[in-house]
């Protein structure tokens, strides 16, 4: 027995991106259930937001914008941010009607039958004509690998499982990485540890003065020109810098925020370098970033050479069915939001068998 059902257009991810797809999948005609479906592998709504730890309070979010068609307003500042925003996806996709489906696994989308993708799930398969992808890349932290990391003794843990400050009170700690997230954690940590420790590969680079919409865009087309070019996506914040606020000023007055290079290899107690100078250390926190959360796309064959997957607009180069939103150029709030609409606008091209240049992001 076949229990496939069909589908005009499959929404994968409910963050951001996802949601602003629905949202104009919606606005446009589409019908949910009917027409187009929004899977989740979340527990509930919120996106990536909900996994973000309490210290991150929504005071301290940088540039969240809100999603189409209906404001975030009246936000506690001092509330987690985890809270604040899965409220508010949550009342967005009962205020739009979207019906999420969570939590479902997306494991495989491969070909179909008569031009339609498959896309296999924990909860059954769908047969669609178009398949958005919004899954971001917090399923997939980023952990490099260095000489004797399997023999350090104490505790290697990732931004994505960051408990908060106070775990580390008490503690020498490493933190790995020049990112927005590295600092943050450097800031908060440095007032409970014994002792912390900054590396980075390259030197971070601070931002004077505002942060204008000339400048935005110039960032946003080095990371278009990369996806372009079928190369894997760096973040928008890596070719930005990071702003220099009152809190990086007073960070790097203490000496909180004094950088040195990487090191050359892990030892059961620390780290160390190949010129002999040595740290003792209790955690390495891998401040490092993530990837794109694209395996399940594997079976389409849609990566280049280069390693990433090329991007024209939303638009997949090599499979003008699959669409890419909040990848590359579109992994921020209001990037995503754009990319939604523009995602949308190509389906609908592509349902009404007319052909192009794909929407610009």
């Amino acid at each position: 027995m076949n229990n496939t059902r069909e589908v005009e257009a499959v929404v994968v991810g409910a963050g951001q991106a996802g949601l602003s797809s629905a949202y104009h999948l919606r606005r446009t005609g589409f019908v949910p259930e009917r027409d187009f479906v929004v899977l989740d592998r979340s527990p509930g709504p919120g996106g990536a937001w909900q996994f973000r730890w309490p210290s991150l309070t929504y005071g301290k979010v940088h540039g969240m914008h809100s999603l189409p068609g209906m404001e975030l307003t009246d936000a506690d500042p001092a509330r987690p941010s985890s809270q604040v925003v899965a409220e508010y996806f949550a009342a967005y996709e009962d205020a739009f009607d979207l019906r999420v489906r969570r939590p479902v696994e997306v494991r495989a989308v491969r070909e179909g039958s008569g031009g339609r993708l498959l896309v296999e799930t924990s909860d059954g398969d769908w047969s669609t004509r178009a398949l958005i992808n919004a899954t971001g890349t917090w399923e997939r932290p980023f952990w490099p690998r260095y000489p004797g990391q399997e023999t350090f003794r104490g505790l290697q843990l990732h931004t994505a499982r960051y408990p908060g400050p106070e775990a580390f009170a008490g503690q020498r700690v490493v933190v790995v990485g020049g990112g927005a997230s590295g600092t943050q954690h450097l800031l908060e940590i440095a007032g409970y540890a014994a002792a912390t420790t900054w590396v980075t590969r390259r030197p971070p680079v601070f931002r004077e003065g505002p942060f204008t919409e000339e400048s935005g865009r110039a960032a946003v087309a080095l990371v278009e020109e990369r996806v372009r070019q079928g190369l894997p996506p760096e973040s928008v914040v890596s070719v930005t810098g990071l702003p220099l606020n009152d809190a990086i000023r007073q960070g790097l007055a203490e000496g909180v925020l004094e950088r040195r290079p990487m090191f050359d290899r892990i030892t059961p107690d620390g780290v160390e370098w190949a010129d002999g100078r040595r740290v003792d250390a209790d955690v390495i926190l891998w401040a490092t970033g993530f990837r794109a959360a694209i395996d399940h796309l594997a079976p389409l064959r849609l990566r280049e050479p280069g390693g990433g997957i090329r991007v024209e607009g939303t638009r997949a180069v090599a499979d003008p069915r699959i669409h890419l939103v909040g990848y590359g150029p579109s992994a921020s709030t209001i990037g995503a939001n754009r990319a939604g609409r523009a995602a949308v606008r190509d389906v609908r091209r592509l349902l009404a068998g007319r052909t192009g240049e794909p929407a610009a992001a």
